[in-house]
């Protein structure tokens, strides 16, 4: 009997990579996204095995409709892959409350909703998995998107600790977690109509969002990952028999990641502020 995969955010980046590869490989899908009748899910539902219908993780009832028609089309749901997400980007200071509601409502309920959702049909049928698509922003954190790196924070955390309640009811879980940027998404324009412009008010933080802006000019990764690439590295971890829970996929090139992993707290924070220090007038 082939596997079936249910995947959030399938209509473009890694999600839509996802979809393409799992197919490809025999597995049923069921990609889900907004807004299935755009150009992006009729492709998709032209391949052999796959379901598009819709799903928005800011909607329960549109996640149990999705997981109905899944199982309902292919019997079962084995395997469910959390990749719909956002980035809010700027300042926290002028973001208001109901924005900073929202990132979390995607990035980390929707996420939770989910799941939710699926566990009584994966205890039902004796386990499944459950892959969350984090970020670097979940592991070290830069300024001007303290909300996403809160949003990934969290999820990294609830992952890790849901995975030992799973474990006992024979459901995996896993994560992987993209860094130094990705090619082939609109995460960056996504984000972009995100961004928290600052109010005249707030113009004391110009000259550090100027300086800020200049780091990032200078940290362009060394070579940037695809979709694809993250794509092939979740059907690895989905299918290598492992119990391993984290999976790093990017360029390092900037040394965030080996720093927080290898410095000690006082070293890595020292590590980071030499990116991000003020200028001294």
């Amino acid at each position: 009997m082939h596997k079936t995969i249910l995947i959030t955010g399938a209509s473009q980046g890694i999600g839509q990579a996802t979809a393409q590869l799992f197919a490809s490989q025999g597995w049923n899908v069921v990609a889900t996204m907004r807004t299935p009748d755009s150009a992006a899910g009729q492709a998709l539902a032209t391949l052999p095995g796959v379901l598009v219908t819709r799903l928005d993780v800011e909607d329960k009832a549109s996640i149990a409709s999705a997981i109905e028609a899944g199982i309902a089309r292919f019997g079962r749901i084995d395997v469910l892959v959390n990749n719909a997400g956002y980035g809010q980007i700027g300042l926290f200071e002028p973001v208001p409350a109901d924005t900073v509601q929202r990132q979390f409502d995607v990035n980390v309920f929707g996420v939770m909703d989910t799941i939710r959702a699926i566990l009584p049909h994966f205890r039902a049928q004796g386990g499944g998995a459950v892959l969350n698509v984090s970020s670097g922003a979940g592991m070290f954190t830069l300024p001007l998107a303290s909300l996403y790196c809160a949003s990934k924070f969290a999820l990294e955390g609830f992952t890790e600790a849901l995975s030992y309640e799973l474990a006992s009811q024979h459901i995996a879980v896993k994560l992987v977690i993209p860094h130094g940027g990705v090619t082939g998404t609109a995460f960056n324009a996504t984000s972009a109509q995100a961004t928290a412009l600052p109010a005249p008010e707030l113009a004391s933080y110009d000259a550090f969002i100027a300086d800020t802006q200049a780091a990032y000019a200078k940290m362009v990764a060394a070579s940037a990952i695809s979709a694809q690439d993250v794509a092939e590295l979740i059907h690895t971890a989905l299918t290598d028999g492992s119990d391993q829970l984290r999976y790093l996929i990017g360029d390092d090139a900037r040394g965030f990641v080996k720093a927080r992993r290898s410095l000690s707290e006082e070293a890595y924070i020292e590590y980071m502020r030499g990116y991000f220090a003020p200028s001294q007038a």
